[in-house]
């Protein structure tokens, strides 16, 4: 066992400073993530400090009809809050439909957003990988590949962002607000994750010492409309296959706005605006739709075993558009 350090931090600003004086320090929320890395020895954090009491655990009313999410609100309570599933249904169920129970309870919104890429290579110390180990090589690339990325990899790292809950927020356009050395900024939740390049240990943006202390969600109207659907292996607690979370405005049989993005392919959730791009503005039929979806799929790179999420993500995303646009 390695030893370290533990803090609980009184406000914001004292956690963000306890993190900036210790190079390997981590923030500890519902720990769901981190605490496993570190019982493999993934992780080695020589301290943790405490942020689970220091941020809301609300979901609060913004002035422009939107919604802030607090970064320590559970995912089993932001999955349940009546205004989420009104008005964001594909949150709810992008919640529902990751982890357990049990899980749901302890997790955290910021949390969740921030874990790590998942790929077994990864969490084995005894196998090269350059996320874990830069220049050690990948061992995914021509191993045991079948949950790995077909979009946006490098040559560096093929693992892929096992959020459930994000893949939703960046299809409803979701911001991120986080508090740190220089105080805090806000920015569209497509700019937290990162894809591999040559830096695959970098998952996100954020500098060391920034803390994520809430979500907003914008007032998108079609946002009503939305849903979320998820292909695994087994019926619970399994990481995606292919995901795909989508809301769609149709009007006279024609899609007037349309959001989508995807799970499970990339290192990030995976925004589809080409896909969206080749919608707007045509019928809502199933041709189109799947049309699309080949759009956006077209620079795929599947691995030697996971060339199947190709047609996958193409049948899901043309079915999840088709049933929202006999919902409406």
């Amino acid at each position: 066992m390695k030893p370290y350090s533990y803090q609980r931090a009184e406000d914001v600003d004292g956690a963000v400073a306890a993190l900036v004086e210790q190079p390997n320090a981590k923030f500890l929320a519902g720990g769901t993530n981190l605490v496993d890395l570190m019982k493999l020895g993934v992780e080695e954090p020589d301290a943790l400090v405490d942020v689970r009491r220091l941020t809301s655990d609300h979901v609060e009313d913004l002035d422009d009809g939107g919604l802030r999410i607090g970064a320590a609100v559970p995912n089993s309570v932001l999955a349940a809050d009546r205004k989420i599933r009104t008005r964001y249904p594909a949150l709810s169920q992008a919640l529902l439909a990751g982890a357990s129970g049990q899980l749901r309870n302890l997790a955290t919104t910021g949390g969740n957003l921030l874990q790590r890429t998942r790929c077994v290579y990864w969490q084995d110390v005894t196998t090269p990988c350059n996320k874990r180990e830069p220049g050690s090589g990948c061992s995914a690339i021509e191993g045991h590949n079948k949950n790995h990325a077909i979009l946006g990899a490098s040559e560096h790292c093929v693992a892929t962002h096992p959020s459930d809950m994000a893949v939703a927020m960046y299809a409803l356009d979701a911001f991120v607000v986080v508090h740190g050395p220089d105080g805090e900024r806000r920015f569209p939740i497509e700019e937290l994750h990162r894809l591999p390049g040559d830096e695959p240990q970098r998952d996100t943006t954020l500098e060391h010492g920034e803390l994520i202390t809430a979500v907003d969600l914008p007032p998108l109207d079609l946002a009503a409309n939305s849903k979320y659907r998820k292909v695994r292996e087994r019926a619970s607690y399994a990481f995606a296959l292919v995901s795909v979370a989508a809301a769609l405005d149709v009007e006279d049989g024609v899609v007037r706005d349309v959001r989508i993005a995807l799970g499970g392919v990339a290192h990030k959730p995976w925004r589809a605006t080409k896909a969206e791009e080749a919608l707007r503005g045509e019928p809502a039929n199933e041709a189109n739709f799947h049309a699309a979806a080949d759009i956006e799929l077209e620079d795929a790179q599947p691995l030697r075993d996971n060339a199947f999420k190709i047609p996958l993500a193409r049948n899901i995303i043309a079915r999840t558009l088709l049933d929202l646009s006999e919902e409406r």
